[in-house]
């Protein structure tokens, strides 16, 4: 049985939070949005396949990168200004975080992790 994770997550200012590069960052309106971008940048290859294909030898890039979890679950919820999400999946956080960068940039914070 794989491994299930709990990420628990926290983003200081949404409304601003994006990527670096504009064709792979979040352009939503809310934690709902946010969190339905990231459960499916975590369900399908295709935020992985577009920032692989910009890269200058896209056949070189680590497959393990691309993998998906089509169960991943992710929520959001604005808490005390700030948004918290809430992340079940089986993915490892070296798989995590670049989606997470490419959607949003620096503008998360780990802020727990448990077994699901």
């Amino acid at each position: 049985m794989t491994p299930r994770y709990h990420y628990f997550l926290s983003i200081a200012d949404l409304a601003h939070a994006r990527g670096s590069e504009p064709t792979l960052s979040y352009d939503g309106a809310g934690p709902n949005d946010f969190a339905a971008a990231l459960q499916e940048a975590l369900r399908s290859p295709s935020l992985f396949e577009r920032w692989r294909l910009m890269q200058p030898e896209p056949d070189e890039v680590d497959k393990a990168l691309g993998v998906t979890d089509a169960n991943a679950q992710a929520s959001a919820k604005v808490d005390d200004l700030r948004i918290e999400v809430d992340l079940i999946t089986s993915l490892p956080m070296s798989v995590v975080r670049p989606r997470l960068n490419w959607l949003i940039g620096s503008a998360w914070q780990l802020r727990d992790m448990r077994s699901a």
